[in-house]
């Protein structure tokens, strides 16, 4: 596996891949690799010829009051899981090739990034589509793979392709979750061991509501006693403060009254206003 850091070397490298007739595939991470991201490269390395994952903790994505300083990071340990799982290249540029002095585009995708988590990380989103954006000009890639737990990140970026016309890919990979039900997630790594029933109230939430919608009486239960049914679960623990819990449509992310084979159960809370934790879940037939 082949470490880059430069912006001219991995376009290079990406344009002789594809002079060569190889398909290339690319993950976009922000590193402290967990199987999470192991099966998205994993996923690329089934779709393509060749595997590009970048490795970059994107300073614009964070709001002013975020984790961006003590984001986990060790470049060593993450190159050797890369290489580990068949990667190809690591791109792993710096801040200040990125963005140089006077670096002042973004992208944005209006509608879909304004609610949710665009509600609560302002300026969130054009952050990751103009990093996202960039690294597809960068690798050139026939497809790119995306978690499922960041699902509005992945709905942006798809509309984005869409309205861009960016001759990507875009694949969706499920949610991986630890044994104990925990979505993983590099932020993880900040829980200490008496905040843990605290985060898993998130998937405990998630199984209750799957089991009611899909149980005994289910066809009388809507949107509203389904969040009231997870709220609940959720701030029996005082260290949760809940930033949303919507059911929404999986298409559109709006809003859902009633509960449909669409409906998409969305979770955001705070552990201790240090760990912002993220999952959701379709309802029906899960």
């Amino acid at each position: 596996m082949r470490l880059v850091t430069s912006p001219a070397e991995i376009q290079e490298r990406a344009l002789e891949y594809r002079a060569r007739g190889l398909t290339v595939g690319l993950v976009p991470t922000m590193g402290w690799f967990h199987e999470g991201h192991l099966s998205l490269m994993r996923l690329a390395a089934k779709k393509a010829d060749r595997v590009i994952v970048s490795l970059f903790v994107n300073p614009i994505q964070f709001g002013p009051n975020e984790d961006l300083d003590s984001y986990p990071y060790d470049l060593e340990r993450d190159r050797r899981l890369a290489e580990e799982t068949g990667v190809d290249i690591l791109f792993a540029p710096e801040k200040q090739v990125m963005y140089p002095d006077g670096f002042s585009s973004s992208v944005t995708v209006s509608g879909l990034s304004s609610r949710l988590c665009g509600s609560s990380r302002p300026g969130h989103f054009d952050g990751v589509t103009t990093v996202v954006a960039k690294l597809f000009h960068l690798t050139v890639p026939h497809l790119a793979v995306f978690g499922e737990k960041d699902f509005q990140q992945l709905a942006v970026i798809r509309k984005m392709v869409d309205d861009l016309d960016f001759p990507v890919e875009i694949l969706g990979h499920p949610i991986v979750r630890e044994e104990s039900g925990l979505a993983m997630s590099s932020r993880n790594t900040y829980l200490k061991s008496s905040e843990m029933p605290a985060a898993l109230s998130l998937s405990e939430g998630i199984r209750e509501a799957v089991k009611c919608v899909n149980g005994p009486g289910a066809e009388s239960i809507d949107a509203r006693q389904v969040k009231d049914l997870v709220r609940a679960i959720i701030t029996a623990h005082r260290e949760c403060e809940i930033d949303y819990v919507e059911v929404v449509d999986r298409s559109s992310l709006e809003n859902c009254t009633e509960i449909t084979e669409n409906s998409l159960l969305v979770l955001a809370v705070k552990i201790n206003n240090r760990i912002r934790l993220i999952d959701n879940s379709i309802l029906k037939g899960s």
